[in-house]
């Protein structure tokens, strides 16, 4: 195998190409990004970076110079438009570039308003990208009206920093409530009143009956409860796309994300996939995981297996969210959880949320307490699940946990 190529220069992409190199690969190495930009970090865009608090430079994932000390041709700011399978080359606006092994890390693309109900007009904006973050920064002024559209963590942490910057907050989500695909109701219970006691108008059951423009710019929001609401601008949160579409376009199995094996290859065994955009089986279950851990371990062992290792990826998900001053870190998958233990923290406010599943723990919530977040994660990793009233009763240490 002397070339490598990767599509999609992002936490995977990059993860990968540095693992070769660790691995001992001497072979071309190549790395492709439709973005002008190196590979960067995406959760801080919403947060930190946003705010101001950081520095665009300290987003990058690698500094500039590890590319070329490493022998990886990195290539930003050029589109893949195809994959000719048979003639193992993909295609480029740039020309094309031959490879032994392919690997898609093509990650995801935000979901975007319908035109039909304004999603077209100036002012309504997404946050994945730096692009994004860009057009979206100088709206965030102080006593600016926004609407955000999305009760999931992007909304939320994006409604969190314009509340803090001073901005007018509505936040809608047409669900009975928010996060309600990821947590709980006691988890979306503390969320909700964590928004609402910094000033954000957090309207639940409620979805966007059509945005209103004035000269291709949002000015009003119609709602399905039929109240219309003035803004100023308008960010949507309304989930992600995995990006197959070059994937599928390429006669590769897709199921909502591109199919692989545990091994990481798709039903071309010459091509690769890892991160965000790939669905696989894992507990029994189809799985996608829109994580940094995923992106990061699953390339990690596509880089090994790419070299022979034959490692099945088996992953130990983690997931995080900051909000206000509140950091909520999350072991595992709450998937069929019939029973949540509620354990207070040892400081005021912080508290863990303990799900279970005829019997077994699957996963933790843990808000502004990591010792709880720690415990909990090295449980669920091991397979092990402590009595529940034991866990619930704060008299309890919780390193007894691990040692029972």
């Amino acid at each position: 195998m002397e070339r490598v190529v990767v599509v999609g220069a992002g936490q995977s992409g990059s993860a990968l190409v540095a693992k070769l190199r660790l691995e001992g690969y001497t072979g071309a190495v190549t790395l492709i990004g439709d973005e002008d930009e190196p590979p960067y970090q995406r959760p801080p865009l919403s947060k930190a970076y946003l705010l101001g608090e950081l520095e665009k430079e300290r987003l990058y994932l690698r500094p500039h110079a590890f590319y070329a000390e490493n022998e990886i041709d990195l290539v930003t700011g050029t589109a893949v438009t195809g994959i000719d399978r048979v003639g193992r080359a993909i295609r480029t606006e740039a020309g094309d570039y031959p490879y032994d092994a392919l690997v898609l890390t093509t990650g995801s693309r935000a979901r975007a308003l319908p035109d039909a109900i304004g999603g077209a007009l100036d002012g309504v904006v997404t946050v994945r990208s730096l692009g994004d973050v860009h057009v979206m920064e100088p709206l965030f002024r102080e006593h600016a009206r926004v609407l955000i559209i999305g009760g999931g963590y992007i909304g939320l942490e994006a409604a969190a920093v314009a509340a803090k910057l001073g901005l007018k907050v509505t936040l809608i989500e047409q669900e009975q409530r928010i996060l309600k695909r990821v947590a709980a109701p006691i988890t979306s219970e503390f969320f909700r009143d964590l928004h609402v006691s910094h000033g954000v108008d957090l309207r639940e059951a409620v979805g966007l009956e059509r945005l209103l423009g004035e000269k291709d710019t949002v000015k009003a929001a119609v709602l399905t409860d039929g109240s219309e609401i003035e803004v100023d601008f308008v960010v949507t949160g309304i989930g992600i796309h995995p990006e197959d579409r070059l994937a599928a376009a390429a006669g590769l199995e897709t199921d909502r994300g591109i199919v692989v094996d545990r091994f990481g290859r798709t039903s071309d065994p010459n091509i690769w996939a890892a991160g965000d955009c790939t669905v696989f089986e894992w507990r029994g279950a189809p799985t996608r995981l829109e994580s940094v851990q995923n992106a990061i371990d699953q390339a990690e062992v596509v880089a090994k297996n790419l070299l022979g290792a034959e490692e099945p990826y088996d992953p130990k998900p983690w997931f995080w969210s900051d909000q206000f001053d509140v950091k909520l870190q999350i072991a595992g998958l709450n998937r069929g959880f019939d029973q949540v233990v509620v354990r207070p923290g040892e400081r005021d406010g912080a508290v863990s949320h303990w799900y279970y599943g005829a019997g077994e723990l699957v996963a933790v919530d843990a808000m502004n307490d990591p010792r709880a977040y720690m415990v909990g994660k090295r449980l669920v990793d091991a397979g092990r699940s402590p009595d529940p009233d034991q866990v619930a009763d704060p008299d309890v240490d919780l390193k007894t946990l691990l040692r029972g």
